[in-house]
């Protein structure tokens, strides 16, 4: 039997939100993501859930679910608390600036979905250009064993070495690895300001940049960037209710669907916690390839839905 939900409009089952949510954070939450970015097109196109709250429940989900996650890559100490703050840092100011975005410019819902389109093209590319790419930093981490087979004695532990307004390093699996502190923080800034406006905190799109681009070890980044995702939407989300009395008289909903969030949630953390449990044991490589080829497609359907409606009303 289907349910209502009063806030969103939203008619659905009530096993549906979590079974979805923990099937996406399972695997998303191994490459440091909520998979908030994978819920927010599901709401869109399946449930027609498309006013600007979509993004605050978004956040929801990721308030309820990530804690899950994060506990467990603190209790294996493969958590990079510097990483952690620089990446707060800039995402946090950013994503303020990214929610007013979202009510300013991005209220005409096929606006929005141009902008989930191709935000989820750009992390699509990245997670596939870091598995074609060679020499990456997180290959060697990463990759199994030369016996072909996980070892799950095998310490995972990280060591830092450096942590200055020059540089961060740090050991890990016998490699060392280092990254500019400027530069990380300038990313995560941006990266603040498109997760605020998307509703999905940031982590989906910073992930990637670590992996790809920086060169960090997959292992030791999901960690600190599902932490950052955690903050932010905190934030985010008693941003979007703090100013939803205010939009009241527009008409325009912004605060968010506590109970359909909460139900994406429980499925969540079931999902985060085993993902992050069985994250050591599985190949960085197959899991970028299988989520950047999900990511693509899902953002080549928006892009393309949004070129269609602009050439039929040309």
């Amino acid at each position: 039997m289907k349910v209502l939900f009063p806030v969103s409009g939203v008619e659905t089952y009530l096993w549906l939100p979590p079974a979805v949510a923990f099937a996406v954070s399972f695997f998303t939450s191994m490459c440091g993501v909520s998979g908030a970015f994978l819920l927010l097109p599901f709401q869109m196109s399946f449930l027609g859930f498309v006013s600007p709250a979509v993004s605050a429940t978004n956040l929801v989900f990721n308030v309820v679910a990530i804690p899950s996650g994060v506990y467990h890559y603190v209790h294996e100490r493969r958590m990079v608390w510097p990483l952690n703050w620089v990446v707060i840092a800039g995402t946090l100011p950013g994503v303020f600036v990214g929610g007013l975005m979202r009510l300013h410019w991005l209220l005409d819902p096929r606006a929005f979905q141009a902008f989930v389109g191709f935000v989820l093209l750009y992390i699509g590319v990245r997670l596939l250009r870091s598995v074609v790419k060679s020499g990456t930093g997180d290959g060697r981490a990463d990759n199994q064993p030369s016996g072909g087979r996980p070892d799950p004695n095998r310490a995972f532990t990280v060591q830092l070495l450096a942590f200055n307004w020059r540089q961060l390093a740090y050991q890990y699996r016998d490699a060392r690895y280092r990254c500019s502190t400027p530069l990380l923080f300038a990313v995560s800034l941006g990266v603040g300001v498109v997760g605020g406006a998307y509703g999905i905190g940031g982590g989906s799109i910073l992930a990637p940049f670590l992996v790809a681009i920086l060169g960090l070890p997959l292992h030791t980044v999901a960690g600190a960037t599902l932490m950052g995702t955690l903050v932010t939407s905190v934030a985010g989300l008693a941003f979007y209710q703090l100013i939803g009395p205010l939009c009241l008289q527009s008409g325009t909903p912004v605060r968010p669907d506590w109970l359909l969030g909460l139900l994406f949630g429980a499925g969540g953390i079931g999902g985060m916690y085993l993902g992050a449990r069985t994250q050591r044991f599985v190949s960085a490589r197959w899991l970028k390839l299988l989520l950047g080829v999900l990511v693509a497609f899902v953002a080549l359907r928006y892009v393309w839905a949004h070129l269609s409606t602009l050439g039929g009303t040309a």
